[in-house]
């Protein structure tokens, strides 16, 4: 169980610590010198049944409360110590103010100095802490009477901290693994060093981790939990990490910074989140008002942007979007506080809902709906909220990610019998089965609207109509709905064309002549590379403007594919190229302009055409240099 102290500078919690552990948490000679605690202080006891109590103490100085938050990052269990003599004192409710806010709720009180005061004076300020402590989340903490000094109410503070130990029990270890940086040196011989509290997972000697937001890759050489070696580190204890990577040094790696499962390393920069505002707040919270942000062991620049209204009033909650100076690491549930611009006082703080909210479109009602999903706190339930607002589906892998979600939660997500699941490349994707429909008659409603706006024409390609119905819709995910449709009979597919079943093209008796008779022949010579509209006019001595209203009626029709500008190919042609896109795409990985021109035996510029055609079609994907085929055929006949 990782403790961590709270209360005003100079009412003895280190003195407590070191009373209670025999461990001195001023690590500073200015600190021991001056008698005052300036940075974080670590101490550990190991209990009899092999539990251990982790101790992390925070300063109390008001000009210090940056590093109290760095240190009550991940703690579970507050022991607020108070000065019998002086009472509560104002870091005593900034403190207090700062758990509630984190939303810690375990916690001890211990009235210190005790040996200083008579029970007159230990019974005033007993009540007066109660008081103080009524509407607090720490309401119902034991207030035990203790010296530091003396040792009077030692033993039993000892006893009550180890019996919450044992009740709190072993923490689960779901998750992958997330360490929030609060200190950072370096060891001669061993190199460099990161200690902080685990949020989730474990972590063994020898994984491959990451550092986050910077990105840098690093590898777990050795690890003490608990202040001791150990061959792994558990959530909820504090480990030290010894880390090498190739480009690791000290100064890369600072307090705020978090060391995690690579899975997890998606940096930041506006964070969607529940703030509620303190009730002494000085006024209301005001649309992009300038905070500091506290979030795990950062302290970050940001903004408030207010997404109901236009303030969030004293001892009020609202949705907001936090926008960030700089890029951090987040995930959903993690807790936050807001200090104002002068870093002088609190000013609320909330849960991180999504930490990837979006630059636009963050007000409206249905991404509002959305978080209001994500406050939920079971992720499946959150899921079937969130779905009817998510018109484009949920990308599950984010989701997990989003959530930190292990395995077999992952699969309870993607298995849930009333939600629709579809595979694509970028992980599967959930919807909705009313918002699937929905999308459906939309597709439906769109190509009878193109009928009657275009009847000279057989029907867009699968590109067009998406953009034309859900263009936000993943291209593989409108795939899989075109395809239901096609097995439906509700759409026909002529090459790429998309067209109702009652709608169709046909030649009139003198173009089906020129076509079959003296076009086809010459697009057929040489099928990779046919002639251009203007060589079809010249080798037939026909005007170029009729075979260019002709060839573009052939292409309505599905029967020829427009690679260029007045460049058709035969459909069965078109085919023969797909197939051989496919096979470079399996083989190779991707397929590149060079070997696909070499396959084909055409000029580079006419390669690299008919590969734009494919991507633009949505039949591949373009990455850089390379197209990467993502669905099965375009060319059944349906």
């Amino acid at each position: 169980m990782i403790i961590g102290t709270a209360g005003h500078i100079d009412h003895g919690k280190t003195a407590l610590v070191k009373a209670l552990t025999g461990v001195d948490a001023d690590r500073w000679k200015e600190e021991q010198a001056r008698g005052i605690t300036l940075d974080l202080g670590y101490a550990y006891q190991t209990l009899d049944d092999d539990l251990s109590l982790g101790f992390v103490d925070v300063p109390g100085h008001e000009r210090l409360i940056h590093n109290m938050l760095a240190g009550a990052t991940g703690i579970d269990h507050v022991l607020l110590v108070i000065a019998a003599d002086d009472g509560p004192m104002p870091q005593t409710l900034e403190h207090l103010q700062i758990l509630s806010l984190l939303g810690l709720e375990r916690g001890t009180v211990a009235l210190n100095k005790c040996d200083r005061v008579d029970e007159d004076r230990l019974a005033q300020v007993t009540a007066g802490t109660q008081a103080l402590l009524r509407d607090s989340a720490l309401a119902d903490a034991p207030i035990l009477p203790v010296s530091a000094i003396t040792g009077q109410g030692l033993a039993a503070l000892k006893d009550h901290l180890h019996r919450q130990a044992r009740l709190q029990g072993e923490r689960r270890h779901e998750g992958r693994f997330r360490l929030a940086v609060d200190r950072c040196f370096t060891l001669g011989g061993t190199g460099t060093v990161v200690t902080g509290t685990v949020h989730a997972g474990q972590v063994r000697v020898g994984d491959h981790l990451c550092l986050s937001p910077s990105g840098l890759n690093v590898r777990v050489r050795g690890l003490h939990a608990q202040n001791q070696p150990a061959e792994r580190g558990l959530t909820g204890q504090r480990c030290a990490l010894n880390l090498t990577g190739p480009h690791l040094t000290r100064e890369a790696v600072s307090r705020g910074d978090w060391v995690v499962d690579p899975d997890l390393h998606h940096p930041a920069v506006r964070l969607d989140a529940r703030l509620r505002v303190l009730a002494d707040a000085p006024g209301p919270l005001t649309h992009w008002t300038p905070v500091h942000l506290h979030l795990g062991a950062a302290r970050l620049m940001a903004r408030v942007a207010v997404l109901e209204g236009e303030a969030i009033p004293p001892g009020a909650d609202g949705l907001v979007q936090l926008v960030l100076s700089q890029e951090t690491h987040a995930l959903r549930g993690d807790r936050f506080v807001l200090r104002n611009v002068s870093a002088r006082r609190n000013l609320g703080g909330g849960l991180i809902l999504d930490p990837w909210g979006p630059a636009r479109g963050r007000r409206t009602a249905s991404r509002l709906a959305l978080l209001r999903a994500w406050e939920q706190n079971d992720p499946l339930a959150a899921l079937r909220q969130a779905l009817p607002q998510a018109p484009g589906g949920l990308n599950l892998e984010t989701l997990s990610r989003q959530w930190n979600l292990d395995p077999t939660e992952q699969t309870r997500l993607a298995d849930t019998p009333d939600l629709l699941t579809l595979e694509s490349p970028a992980g599967p994707v959930a919807f909705d089965p009313g918002v699937w429909q929905d999308l459906k008659t939309r597709t439906l409603k769109q190509l009878g609207e193109e009928h009657a706006h275009h009847p000279d024409r057989l029907g867009p390609d699968r590109e067009r109509l998406r953009r034309r119905v859900a263009p936000a819709l993943a291209r593989p995910v409108f795939a899989a709905l075109v395809d239901e449709l096609l097995a439906a009979g509700a759409v026909r597919q002529q090459a790429p064309w998309l067209h109702l079943p009652d709608h169709c093209l046909h030649l009139s008796p003198d173009q089906e002549t020129l076509w079959q008779n003296q076009i086809l022949p010459l697009v057929q010579a040489d099928p990779f590379n046919p002639p251009r509209v203007r060589d079809i006019a010249r080798a037939l001595s026909r005007d170029e403007t009729h075979i260019r209203a002709l060839m573009q009626r052939l292409t309505a029709m599905g029967q020829v594919c427009r690679i260029a500008h007045d460049h058709y190919f035969h459909r069965e042609a078109v085919a023969e190229l797909e197939a051989i896109v496919r096979e470079l795409s399996d083989t190779e990985g991707a397929a590149l302009a060079a070997p696909f021109r070499d396959r084909i035996g055409t000029g580079r510029k006419v390669a690299i055409q008919i590969l734009e055609y494919f991507d633009r079609i949505g039949y591949c994907r373009r990455v850089g240099d390379e197209h990467r085929v993502f669905r099965d055929s375009l060319w059944r006949m349906r």
